[in-house]
């Protein structure tokens, strides 16, 4: 968008609703979270475009610099950023073109792929991470406690939704 609209178009979009339908607050809410996972992930985007990342590929590499050898099976990777196996692959495919990260056999399972984080991947863990923390990770316009609010908020609906074990 290259200027801000004179309007909230949620607010618009919950008084038209609300003259036809129930459940004004809960569109609201559900858009909102919408257009603020598009405004974060652009802005955390623009912070890791010196490394040519994208927040995912960003993700898959802390998950590896997390791990106890650098080094996780693709499926195990797929569960821990709930993703599909299929954009598992495609990620780790980019990270590998990119010479962040290599493909080994697992030494006693033929059947499993290991993603390995690399020394040039590691190499810019740190600065990708303080570019990521510079940009507020894409929320500087909330408080600390806004931001404690809303993680704790979201919990809720992701265990509703048994993305996890609460």
């Amino acid at each position: 968008m290259a200027r801000p609209l004179p309007f909230d178009p949620i607010e618009e979009a919950g008084r038209q609703w609300d003259k036809r339908w129930t459940g004004t607050d809960a569109m609201q809410a559900a858009t909102s979270v919408m257009r603020a996972q598009q405004i974060v992930l652009a802005r955390v985007d623009e912070a890791l475009k010196p490394w040519s990342l994208t927040f995912a590929r960003y993700e898959v590499l802390v998950l590896l610099h997390f791990s106890t050898d650098g080094v996780l099976p693709l499926g195990k990777m797929g569960d821990r950023l709930m993703l599909h196996q299929a954009s598992v692959t495609n990620l780790i495919d980019r990270l590998e073109r990119q010479g962040y990260v290599r493909r080994v056999p697992h030494p006693t399972d033929r059947r499993t792929t290991l993603a390995e984080l690399i020394p040039e991947g590691q190499a810019i863990i740190d600065d990708a991470t303080a570019a990521v923390v510079r940009a507020s990770v894409g929320v500087a316009e909330l408080t600390e406690r806004d931001q404690r609010d809303l993680h704790r908020i979201l919990k809720k609906l992701r265990s509703g939704a048994s993305d996890f074990e609460d």
